[in-house]
């Protein structure tokens, strides 16, 4: 019979219970050792224990152990586990990845606003970031492009407690876009973009169900060009209700929008200095 050893380990040097948390799909955690940050892709048994797959806000995978005290939960060390058959109700994280408010109210509108150029930024920009935005009270407006973009900033009359930010699609060195965006200098006014000819092309490929979005020549309409090289009915209209409905969260955008809308987001939600 063995005998009772107990633990002579002093109390302050003994090491303080963590929770366990199930690794729900879409779970976004930390791995301590690395700093990896990924939402949960999944769980698997191997001969060397337990692992999970984390998946970060650009798309990259890395596989980690499940070992005691491993991760990071929103700053907190936690033991990850494998989660029970029954997944819960609710999802964990909103489109855009980030922690859901469940019964959350929408803030009231904030002075600030989010410009972007068109009704199909907006409708992706909602589709991805509109729970966030709603509990944030950001309000995104669309332009119709970005030409008398100086003059609409001076109307804005930005400020320390009404901040701009501005979303510019193929925002690249020598673009008409780049220099309309150059000639906005105002310290409260942020403006962000990403290099494609439109936000279309945000949308990754793979998720759109495409190969890749079509080179098209100079000279024509973008979007007939896509819809024409693709096959589809030259209907844009139908053609983008047909790539938005299959944009379900942020992994099926690019990170070159990802980054400039978050970005924006921060911005116009800062307190003032």
């Amino acid at each position: 019979m063995r005998s009772y050893q107990p633990d002579l380990t002093p109390p302050w040097k003994r090491s303080a219970p963590v929770p366990e948390v199930p690794a729900e799909p879409d779970l976004v955690v930390e791995e301590v050792s690395t700093g990896f940050c990924g939402a949960v892709i999944r769980c698997e048994k191997t001969a060397q224990g337990p692992t999970v797959t984390l998946e970060d806000r650009f798309g990259k995978h890395r596989v980690f152990p499940m070992e005691p005290r491993g991760f990071l939960l929103e700053g907190r060390v936690v033991t990850l586990v494998r989660p029970s058959a029954a997944g819960p109700a609710r999802p964990a994280r909103t489109a855009s990845g980030s922690v859901a408010v469940p019964g959350a109210r929408a803030r009231v509108a904030r002075a600030g606003r989010i410009y972007v150029e068109g009704r199909h930024d907006a409708e992706l920009v909602e589709r991805v970031w509109g729970d966030d935005l709603r509990i944030e009270g950001v309000v995104v407006e669309y332009l119709e492009g970005i030409d008398d973009l100086p003059a609409i900033v001076r109307d804005f009359s930005p400020g320390p407690d009404a901040r701009l930010g501005v979303l510019v699609d193929h925002l690249v060195p020598g673009s008409k876009e780049s220099r309309i965006a150059a000639q906005v200098s105002d310290a409260n006014v942020l403006v962000l973009g990403h290099p494609y000819i439109d936000v279309w092309e945000a949308v990754k490929p793979s998720s759109a169900g495409i190969a890749a979005w079509p080179v098209v020549p100079r000279g024509q309409d973008w979007k007939t060009g896509v819809c024409r090289a693709l096959g589809w009915p030259e209907n844009t209209g139908v053609a983008w209700q047909r790539i938005l409905s299959t944009v379900r969260s942020y992994r099926d955008l690019e990170p070159a929008l990802l980054g400039s809308v978050e970005h924006l987001i921060d911005f116009v939600t800062a307190p003032p200095e």
